[in-house]
C-alpha cells in the first residue's frame, strides 16, 4: 500500500462553555500524535442540548493554525450553503499561510436546517444545495488561483458526502480527499462509482484519499482493504475525552499494511 494510514480527530465545537477547553483538547491531540485536527462548520450543537454552547468554525481554525506546529487542520466539513466561495477561498488561503501550509479545505453541501434558518440562509432542497455546491466549487478554485500571495501549497480539498451521481462527480472533479459515512459494502460500491466519474473527467482515481469515521481497531483493516486510509474520531465537549483517539493512534503505529492482504 503506497498511501500511509492517517488518524484525524474531529473536535466538535459544541458544549464547551469556554474556548480554553478546545485549545487544551487541540494541544492534547497533537501531543497524542494525530495527523489531522478537524472541527465542523455548524452554528448549533448537533446532539445534546440543542441550545448548548457552540463556537464558529473558521475563526477557530485560525487559532488552531497558530497554536499547532505539526498537525494538518480543517473543517469536516464547511457548509457550502452559507459560505461565499470567493471569500472562503481567501479565508482558506489565509489559514494556510498562518499554518505554514497545513490546511485541508473541507466542504460539503450542508444539511442541518437549523443552521440555515437561524442565520438567515435559504435552506432549499438537497438538489438545490448540491447545485449551489457545484457552482461554488468552480468559483472557489478560480479564486484560489487568483489570490496574491498564493497559498503555501496546493490546498487539499476534501469533499464530504455520498451522493452517487452529483457529489461523487464533484469529488472526481475537485477533491484530493473524499469523506464518506458509508458502511463497508457501500464504501466498496461507491468507490467503484467514483472511479467511473474519475475516468469520465480525466482524473486519476488513485490520487483521491478515502476518509471514513473510525470503525474501531478490529474493523479498521477491512476498511483499509476497501481503500480507506484516513480515519477520524469524533469527540465533543465539554470534556473532550481523547481515549479513543489515543487507541486509534496506537493502532496506526502498529498497523502492518501486509495484514490486509486477502481481506475481502
Amino acid at each position: 500500500m503506497s498511501r500511509p494510514v492517517r488518524i484525524g480527530v474531529q473536535l466538535q465545537p459544541q458544549h464547551a462553555p469556554n474556548y480554553g477547553l478546545i485549545r487544551d483538547a487541540v494541544r492534547r491531540a497533537e501531543d497524542i500524535g494525530v495527523d489531522i485536527v478537524f472541527n465542523w462548520d455548524h452554528f448549533y450543537p448537533l446532539y445534546g442540548d440543542p441550545e448548548g454552547a457552540h463556537f464558529e468554525c473558521w475563526t477557530m481554525l485560525g487559532a488552531i493554525a497558530e497554536q499547532t506546529e505539526r498537525v494538518e487542520l480543517g473543517a469536516l466539513v464547511t457548509g457550502g450553503g452559507y459560505r461565499n466561495p470567493e471569500l472562503l477561498a481567501d479565508m482558506a488561503r489565509t489559514v494556510d499561510h498562518i499554518s505554514d501550509g497545513r490546511l485541508i479545505l473541507g466542504i460539503g453541501a450542508g444539511w442541518f436546517q437549523k443552521d440555515y434558518d437561524q442565520y438567515g440562509y435559504e435552506f432549499g432542497t438537497a438538489g438545490s444545495r448540491l447545485a449551489l455546491l457545484k457552482e461554488s466549487m468552480a468559483r472557489l478554485t478560480d479564486r484560489l488561483a487568483k489570490l496574491n500571495p498564493q497559498p503555501v501549497r496546493e490546498i487539499p480539498i476534501l469533499i464530504g458526502g455520498g451522493g452517487e451521481q452529483k457529489t461523487l462527480r464533484l469529488v472526481a472533479q475537485y477533491a484530493h480527499i473524499w469523506h464518506s459515512f458509508a458502511k463497508l459494502d457501500d464504501l466498496t460500491r461507491k468507490s467503484g462509482i467514483l472511479a467511473e466519474h474519475c475516468a469520465e473527467v480525466g482524473t486519476d482515481a488513485s490520487r483521491i484519499e478515502k476518509s471514513v469515521d473510525w470503525p474501531g481497531a478490529e474493523r479498521a483493516p477491512e476498511f483499509v482493504a476497501a481503500g480507506a486510509t484516513l480515519f477520524t474520531v469524533g469527540e465533543g465537549g465539554p470534556n473532550y475525552d481523547l481515549t479513543r483517539v489515543a487507541e486509534a493512534v496506537r493502532w496506526r503505529d502498529s498497523f502492518n499494511p501486509e495484514s490486509v492482504a486477502g481481506i475481502a
